[in-house]
């Protein structure tokens, strides 16, 4: 099993080599698949009733769900960010859970998390210069000034430890996925690795798509000045 990103194909425009990868077509892949199921809730919406059931149940627990996310992590006052960090947690979700059906989960490439964390990371200092500029720019020299550049450093961490966080234990899992399949035989190969199909792409890519959405919900509301 090859676990590079592999590169597919090159296109060159305006004499640059734009390198179409694996992990790019994957991604198009997931996001065409959410735009579909999007379009589909968008029609399915004229139709909602009163009184729910069914699918529309389904979509009114998750919209439920991640709106008390956001108010618990950042208060009332915040709950608009719910629908931004509703969508970084479906594709965050639909990348990790992707080797499920035989693609290399975009996640397990460490400029896929990084952009990600680096989205985060941009939010953080938006919100606080917005909120609070003068407090904001105060927080870097306390308790006093010789701390400014560890106080820099420890800033620039956030979306490091966000991004390797999550890159790390796809990739550890999409490792030791393929290392498995290479370790049985073909007949065992039909159920046996489903068992660990559980943990490594189930319980661990959900549990970091929550992950990474908590923690970024939570850097953001610390450098609010309210």
């Amino acid at each position: 099993m090859n676990f590079d990103n592999k590169v597919l194909t090159v296109i060159r425009i305006f004499n640059f080599d734009v390198w179409i990868t694996e992990t790019i077509v994957n991604t198009w892949i997931i996001i065409l698949l959410l735009s579909i199921f999007s379009l589909f809730v968008r029609l399915s919406i004229k139709k909602f009733t009163q009184i729910p059931s069914g699918f529309q149940n389904f979509i009114e627990l998750i919209i439920e769900s991640i709106d008390n996310m956001t108010k618990t992590n950042m208060g009332e006052k915040y709950v608009c960010f719910s629908a931004w960090f509703f969508g970084v947690f479906a594709i965050l979700l639909c990348s990790n859970l992707s080797g499920l059906i035989g693609l290399r989960p975009p996640t397990a490439d460490l400029a896929t998390t990084l952009m990600f964390a680096l989205t985060t990371f941009f939010l953080i200092h938006f919100m606080g210069i917005m909120t609070d500029c003068k407090s904001y720019f105060k927080s870097y020299v306390e308790p006093f000034a010789l701390l400014l550049p560890i106080n820099i450093i420890g800033e620039l961490a956030t979306p490091i430890s966000l991004s390797f966080r999550l890159f790390g234990n796809i990739f550890g899992g999409f490792v030791i996925m393929g290392m498995i399949y290479a370790l049985f035989p073909t007949i065992l190969k039909l159920g046996l690795p489903g068992i660990f199909h559980i943990y490594f792409d189930i319980f661990s890519g959900v549990l970091q798509a929550f992950i990474f959405v908590i923690l970024s919900m939570t850097f953001i509301k610390d450098k609010i000045n309210d």
